[in-house]
């Protein structure tokens, strides 16, 4: 695994230094090669995003034709930023509410007219696992919880989704770990984490602990970046009763790309990427394929995003996506917001 990283990023480092060598202008196989590589940063070594980068690789590359390049990324917020300001990267892997959340931030200008999507991918729940003495989220206001480690997509979100639901904390950046233990020992009110349920930091854990998870109440605001979900008994059966459930949004990982204007050769082979990407999708539903894409719908909608114009004409034109079961998941989908051409690079 170790070795296959380190190839990653060499060959990454060789697309970036070969644009500036003598041999590479001097060389037509050089103008082949880069005419057909689509650059894709990821997450890092131990994350889902790049073993799924890694299988577009697998799956895609078709010679000069089509060369899927991952790289290894630091982030949802690094990676966008690096989406619109890097030469060599064409998509990136992110948390869907980075843009809500660049927005805020105020990190990149005219973002809507850079950055689209071409499919959301899989979904993360959040997860608000407090004390005992708090009954409710609001309760948590002027209190101390734990928003993951700066800079993670954990702290991203839940400082998005408490800013949204107007309800002010004290955040702390202690890793997950340290945070259960802080508290279990009553020196944190409560704990967020997004993470896919069920989550192994929460498996062993019984309603005797006396911790519990808290419900997320739905508002507009929320609905327009993330999608409702809930957590169940048969996710967690130490801490939820059977017939219980406990709302909560649900984060979803996103394929972003620079939105290049279309007489552009960039946007030609992303384009070429795209109608790839779709047209064989039924092979990252097979084994030896990462099992997270048995949970993509390609028709999917994405809240607070504009979806590539070579995806949306792709789905209209009647390709299928699919569910975990492998059923149909196509359906009506709305015409695309159309935006004005982003800025060049």
């Amino acid at each position: 695994m170790k070795a296959s990283i380190v190839r990653i990023l060499l060959v990454g480092a060789c697309l970036f230094a070969g644009a500036a060598s003598p041999a590479y202008a001097a060389d037509p196989r050089g103008v082949s090669a880069n005419s057909g590589t689509v650059g894709i940063v990821s997450g890092g070594v131990e994350g889902t995003y790049v073993r799924i980068a890694a299988d577009l690789a697998a799956v895609l590359d078709d010679g000069d034709a089509l060369r899927v390049l991952p790289m290894l990324g630091k982030g949802s917020v690094q990676n966008l930023k690096d989406i619109v300001l890097l030469k060599g990267i064409d998509v990136g892997i992110v948390q869907s509410d980075v843009l809500a959340y660049a927005k805020r931030e105020r990190l990149l200008p005219n973002l809507d007219r850079r950055v689209k999507y071409i499919t959301k991918l899989y979904n993360e729940e959040m997860h608000i696992l407090a004390a005992p003495d708090v009954t409710r989220i609001e309760d948590l206001a002027g209190r101390k919880v734990n928003f993951d480690v700066q800079g993670s997509g954990t702290h991203m979100t839940a400082s998005l989704v408490f800013d949204m639901l107007g309800i002010k904390v004290e955040p702390q950046g202690n890793d997950q770990s340290l945070a259960l233990e802080k508290l279990r020992r009553g020196e944190i009110a409560a704990m967020a984490y997004v993470a896919g349920k069920p989550t192994r930091l929460f498996r062993d854990l019984k309603a005797g602990d006396g911790l519990h998870f808290l419900s997320i109440p739905m508002s507009a605001s929320l609905l327009d970046t993330y999608l409702p979900s809930r957590l169940t008994s048969a996710d967690y059966e130490g801490l939820i009763k059977p017939g219980e459930q406990v709302d909560t949004v649900a984060v979803g990982a996103v394929m972003a790309v620079y939105g290049w204007e279309r007489d552009l050769e960039r946007h030609r082979k992303v384009a070429r990427f795209v109608d790839a990407f779709f047209g064989r999708f039924d092979e990252f539903l097979k084994p030896p394929r990462h099992p997270k894409w048995k949970e993509v719908n390609l028709a999917a909608d994405v809240p607070g995003w504009t979806r590539f114009e070579p995806a949306e004409q792709w789905l209209r034109q009647g390709a299928e996506g699919r569910t975990a079961d492998g059923k149909t998941a196509m359906k009506e989908l709305q015409p695309a917001t159309l935006v004005s051409s982003p800025v060049p690079r």
